[in-house]
């Protein structure tokens, strides 16, 4: 089995170097699944040719506007197009009311609206394998801002397990996060400078032979790493980038 993988957004919150926010679409035989979806997600998908009415499920790391604050469009452009099958969504506890409460700040009303497919909204407790389809999804604890509700994710997915860190400094779980993972997406805003609640490239470069995974790509990348790239050692993701895992 195999899983494709396509970036839709691979920046930061700002937009730095042009880049989209985050938003990462796996393609499996037996589902299609995004991991977070920021703002411009409509604008990825439709760049790369991604049809969003095919995606089964958005995983939310947690609920910053840069990682959830595409979901009121989605919502809006299903309900002007053509799905009628569920859309799952799943993310740490409280995901319900925090996408309704999106929805209801971008366009009021909008979550009250009758729709033609059902959302449905699970809720993604720490280090407990949930079924999100025919997906297994496990959150991990993420050193991000804890008003955000941060989660890290391991995906396991028609025999792979494609792992996630959403946004997070140095901690230990991203050990156990990477740990025999085919595939390990994780951020890294800057080079050397700190950023708090971020990773910065020379504290991942310190802890690389700690992370046991089959390939390690970084994203959310900020000005100071799009500027360093060239000295980076690491495989960067970037905006449209599509692999396979096999």
């Amino acid at each position: 089995m195999t899983i494709r993988v396509r970036f839709l957004g691979s920046g930061d919150a700002f937009g730095s170097g042009g880049r989209l926010q985050a938003a990462i679409h796996l393609e499996a035989r037996s589902m299609r699944l995004l991991l977070d979806c920021g703002a411009s997600t409509l604008i990825g998908a439709a760049r790369w040719g991604v049809e969003m009415d095919d995606v089964d499920a958005i995983v939310l790391t947690h609920f910053h506007g840069d990682h959830f604050g595409g979901l009121p469009f989605v919502v809006l452009d299903a309900q002007f197009g053509q799905r009628e099958r569920p859309l799952l969504v799943a993310g740490p506890p409280g995901v319900r009311e925090r996408v309704v409460s999106a929805m209801e700040a971008l366009y009021p009303g909008s979550s009250a609206t009758r729709q033609r497919f059902e959302i449905r909204f699970i809720e993604l407790a720490e280090r407990r394998p949930t079924p999100v389809g025919s997906a297994t999804v496990t959150a991990l604890p993420a050193a991000h801002s804890p008003n955000a509700s941060p989660t890290s994710v391991r995906v396991e997915l028609d025999g792979r397990t494609i792992a996630y860190s959403g946004d997070t400094d140095w901690s230990d779980a991203l050990i156990e996060l990477a740990d025999g993972a085919d595939l390990f997406v994780c951020e890294c805003y800057s080079f050397e400078k700190e950023i708090p609640f971020h990773l910065r490239y020379r504290t991942l470069e310190a802890h690389l032979t700690r992370l046991r995974c089959r390939r390690l790509l970084l994203t959310h990348l900020g000005p100071e790493m799009l500027g360093r790239a060239a000295e980076v050692a690491v495989e960067l993701a970037s905006d449209g980038m599509e692999l396979v895992v096999e």
